[in-house]
């Protein structure tokens, strides 16, 4: 049998009520006290009637993590389930739940978003990999739903935590600039998400700063799939690029597939610099140069923001949140930084 409040009370010595309001974050209980009522909850396993808890609270104590991908760009590219994990890490720090939805072209985006959004199912929700003109954002602020982007909205009043893209993308460029690249190219991700915007003005900012002009037919769209990274590498060949700045590690994975098919070197003929550091880019072969951005330190801090946004009882509309985490360039094999170039 499930332990019971009443016996959570006996045990911790304090009465019903007090149990009550702690496990309902209510005021007015002093912090030792508090604690008591947890650890005992913790030791005896009592775990509190959700449906219950959220009448008292106005509060289910679910976050939905919404990503408008389809399952399988979901569970092929490691940057999700690292976002994920620490979103769930963060969440289960203050006892709230994660829910997944998944929002596919396929999918009734409507119907889901009546069901689960408006219906009060949710707290709140952490919005991820969502292009700049997706009616999911602009939903959200009109019926006044608590939620976090993972990824900035320059035109838009949104709570956000995104990494700092443009100067990510600088550092990568500049970085085979000084090994001596003049003709470098670009795979970019999908120019209607901020992330692909910020990543290719970071590649035209270095260029710049170098004096080397940007040229339109060294740059292809991708769209942050393996698949898109080897096309767009096919794309490029033509053109005689010496290095590629790719935008994402597993656009690089497809790059290096193509640059091996057409019996072409990395870095020997042509350095690669990408984008993210996943656990894959330090195991391949050659192990890639690239962009670290902190993704499961993005989800925990998506939480968080919303978290605040959450308990914030003033009862005024809050200042949005806008986070910016820094990258870092992590150099390995595939640019080929030992080598001397003329």
């Amino acid at each position: 049998m499930s332990p019971t409040l009443e016996e959570v009370a006996r045990l911790a010595g304090v009465s019903r009520s007090t149990v009550s309001r702690v496990i309902n974050d209510q005021p007015n209980v002093r912090p030792e006290v508090r604690e008591r009522v947890w650890q005992i909850a913790r030791e005896v396993g009592y775990q509190p009637h959700a449906a219950a808890r959220s009448l008292v609270t106005s509060r289910t104590h679910v976050i939905g993590m919404l990503i408008p991908e389809a399952v399988t760009t979901l569970f092929s590219d490691p940057f999700f389930s690292l976002l994920l994990r620490g979103a769930t890490d963060a969440c289960n720090s203050h006892q709230y739940q994660l829910m997944l939805s998944l929002l596919t072209a396929n999918a009734d985006r409507q119907e889901i978003y009546q069901r689960i959004l408006r219906s009060g199912y949710l707290d709140g929700a952490i919005v991820a990999s969502a292009s700049l003109d997706d009616p999911l954002i602009s939903d959200l602020l009109r019926d006044r739903i608590p939620f976090v982007s993972v990824g900035r909205h320059p035109n838009k009043p949104v709570h956000y935590v995104d990494a700092d893209n443009v100067n990510g993308a600088r550092m990568a460029v500049e970085h085979l600039t000084r090994l001596g690249h003049r003709r470098i190219a670009t795979i970019t991700g999908p120019l209607d998400m901020i992330a692909g915007q910020d990543r290719l003005t970071g590649y035209r900012q270095a260029l710049e700063a170098r004096g080397i002009p940007v040229e339109e037919e060294l740059i292809v769209e991708g769209d942050f799939t393996e698949a898109s990274g080897t096309v767009g590498m096919q794309r490029l060949l033509p053109a005689s690029p010496s290095a590629v700045f790719v935008a994402s590690d597993m656009m690089a994975i497809g790059a290096l597939k193509a640059l091996r098919q057409a019996d072409r070197q990395v870095p020997q003929d042509i350095a690669l610099v990408s984008f993210d550091d996943i656990p894959i880019a330090s195991a391949i072969e050659p192990a890639l140069t690239t962009v670290r951005q902190p993704i499961e330190r993005m989800g925990s801090m998506a939480v968080e923001v919303l978290l605040s946004v959450l308990e914030d009882s003033s009862g005024e509309e809050a200042l949005a949140q806008r986070i910016v985490l820094p990258t870092e360039l992590v150099i390995r094999a595939s640019c080929g930084s030992a080598l001397s170039r003329s």
